[in-house]
């Protein structure tokens, strides 16, 4: 069976995740979303919340598995089998930073492969933190998230 994961912190995940998830599940026979600690960054949602929130979107993929998962990734891709890792691009300045981790990994697990997909270009501007922003400040983020999920970022974020 050809499993790749695709990592992430997905908080809160974004219409520009699903596209890179859903393109990516069509592509392997699992796909499963890890929701990954991310030290550097200070999340809004905790990471069961996250898991499921992903799950709501997800729930009409038979072979998109959710999971949360704190320790390295190349590990987690032993674990659990998979033979690729699938990175999401909007921009040059994402690739030099996801380089590089892909690099490490191959390092630490010389099994697995990282695999970059671009975003589609109505999401290359789009991230969790400015749906964050947009949120906290009351905009209408409705085009930004789906729709399975807009009210639990907008009960935790929205007009703060």
């Amino acid at each position: 069976m050809n499993i790749a994961i695709c990592p992430g912190s997905f908080d809160p995940v974004t219409m520009g995740h699903i596209d890179i998830i859903t393109r990516a599940a069509g592509m392997f026979d699992k796909l499963i979303v890890v929701v990954m600690n991310n030290a550097a960054k200070q999340c809004s949602f905790t990471p069961e919340e996250r898991v499921a929130m992903i799950k709501k979107c997800v729930a009409d993929h038979d072979n998109i598995e959710v999971d949360a998962f704190d320790g390295l990734l190349a590990d987690y891709a032993a674990k659990r089998g998979a033979r690729a890792i699938i990175k999401g691009l909007r921009a040059m300045s994402d690739f030099e930073y996801e380089f590089q981790m892909a690099l490490a990994n191959k390092k630490l697990n010389p099994d697995v492969e990282t695999l970059f997909l671009t975003t589609a270009q109505q999401n290359m501007y789009l991230s969790s933190s400015m749906v964050k922003q947009i949120a906290g400040m009351g905009g209408d983020i409705s085009g930004f998230v789906p729709s399975v999920i807009l009210k639990d970022i907008t009960d935790r974020i929205g007009n703060k």
